[in-house]
């Protein structure tokens, strides 16, 4: 069976009703709890969630968004390796080689319109939803990890080892792959990502980049912003400001 008609398998089957993947999961109930609102209603094409980065109040050596984050998802396994270690969001430093000026930036899952880890995923654990967030359904995800080998950003995790104190809004699980959901359970029921409500400096800003009446929508329109990797032609959901 071949990439796309994987897909169409199984977009067919949650449309026909309850498809068993495992002893008490089922597919429909998956898609529901990764499509609806708190409110009951599903993701719309309406809106499209996205975040600004600006660099300029973002130090070198806060790390307050990396721990906000950790707290939240429940990412609090300990490693002997560290390249084993789950983060969804990291700092990162960067130096303009033209003017040598130099940033520090959180990176995380960019939520790109067009994503190449949905791309290359075989099973179709790798998804984006309507609303622009992109996701992994750790009950699809077999762990290959074409995705971590297709993401531009490094911005995806493995996880090695069985996992314990987990926040039970947030599914994680021994053998799948996992990244950045902005948040996806605090922004169903109206709330910011974690992150944006950790910053100090208030350096990120969380909104509707399809409402052109939101605060994000009109910072971008009046301030230079750009686009990590902006040459992929990715249409990332992540903008930074400053660099």
């Amino acid at each position: 069976m071949s990439h796309n008609d994987r897909r169409g398998f199984l977009a067919a089957t949650a449309g026909l009703g309850m498809v068993a993947l495992a002893p008490g999961v089922h597919l429909m109930q998956v898609a529901q709890a990764q499509t609806k609102r708190a409110a009951g209603e599903p993701a719309s094409r309406l809106q499209r969630w996205g975040m600004l980065i600006d660099t300029t109040k973002c130090a070198a050596g806060c790390d307050a968004c990396v721990k906000a984050c950790a707290a939240e998802n429940g990412i609090n396994e300990t490693v002997a390796d560290p390249r084993q270690a789950s983060q969804w969001i990291r700092k990162i430093d960067i130096k303009d080689p033209k003017n040598g000026r130099q940033h520090s930036l959180p990176m995380m899952c960019q939520h790109c319109a067009e994503p190449p880890c949905v791309d290359v995923c075989p099973t179709g654990a790798s998804m984006k939803r309507a609303d622009g967030i992109v996701l992994v359904d750790r009950h699809i995800c077999i762990g290959c990890r074409y995705c971590m080998m297709a993401c531009p950003y490094k911005a995806r995790s493995f996880v090695h080892q069985p996992l314990t104190r987990q926040n039970p809004e947030v599914p994680r699980g021994i053998g799948c792959v996992e990244s950045c959901t902005l948040c996806v359970h605090r922004v169903d029921k109206g709330l910011k990502p974690a992150c944006v409500e950790a910053c100090p400096e208030q350096a990120m800003l969380f909104g509707d980049l399809e409402d052109p009446n939101s605060e994000i929508a009109r910072r971008i329109a009046s301030v230079a912003t750009a686009q990590v990797r902006a040459d992929l032609k990715l249409d990332t959901g992540v903008r930074y400001q400053g660099i």
